[in-house]
């Protein structure tokens, strides 16, 4: 969100076509609306904030006795908003508790995961951000040494030993993402192309580690 921001307060004449912004578009003043635009941003979003509950579902189906969810983020707008208002409301009807762990800088992650591992933790939720996914095998090597069930939004995060992820297809996305740009190459103006939302998911498991940590998936 703060990038494709930076990018519009850059110009109001070049195209600026956005993937994948976990933000909505018009409350933060992307767009004007989803159908119609209106100015020279347009492309994809990805649904991060409605996926939140969908996630901390899943983690419980695979984890029946799921009690108290650590939730790690950087503090972006976004992300707080997500931690403090919608995913309490989704674990609440889920019976489950939310601790959460905010990461300012790389230099945080061992005295987060030192502090993790002094409560009665059961699971890990991560929210994606820069910072957590270039950090997401040192988030790994931990869920792996704690045996604490993560669940994330990208299967980046799987293939660096993470047990979950659930979230929109991104290289769908990135393939839609091309047909706007050659759109607007071809004349067609970001004000008048729709901005689309995902409608390509995927559910990845690491089976490997799932063994490790004795969660049989059901």
């Amino acid at each position: 969100g703060r990038t494709i921001r930076a990018c519009k307060n850059a110009t109001k004449t070049i195209p600026i076509v956005m993937v994948g912004s976990g933000v909505d578009a018009v409350e933060a003043g992307l767009v004007e609306s989803l159908a119609r635009p209106g100015g020279n941003v347009t492309g994809l979003t990805n649904l991060g904030p409605e996926l939140g509950g969908k996630r901390l579902e899943l983690l419980k189906e695979a984890v029946p006795k799921l009690a108290r969810v650590a939730v790690l983020y950087y503090p972006i707008p976004s992300s707080v908003h997500r931690v403090k208002e919608d995913l309490p409301v989704a674990a609440l009807s889920l019976g489950l508790a939310i601790q959460p762990w905010e990461v300012r800088g790389a230099d945080d992650f061992d005295k987060v995961f030192s502090g993790m591992g002094k409560q009665r933790l059961n699971g890990l939720y991560v929210l994606g951000s820069p910072l957590t996914n270039t950090n997401r095998k040192r988030i790994a090597d931990f869920v792996l040494k704690s045996r604490l069930p993560s669940i994330y939004p990208s299967r980046e995060f799987v293939d660096a030993g993470g047990l979950m992820a659930y979230g929109a297809d991104l290289a769908d996305s990135y393939t839609l993402a091309a047909t706007y740009v050659d759109r607007i190459l071809k004349g067609a103006k970001p004000a008048e192309l729709p901005v689309q939302q995902p409608t390509k998911f995927e559910m990845v498991i690491n089976l490997k580690t799932a063994k490790q940590m004795g969660v049989t998936i059901p």
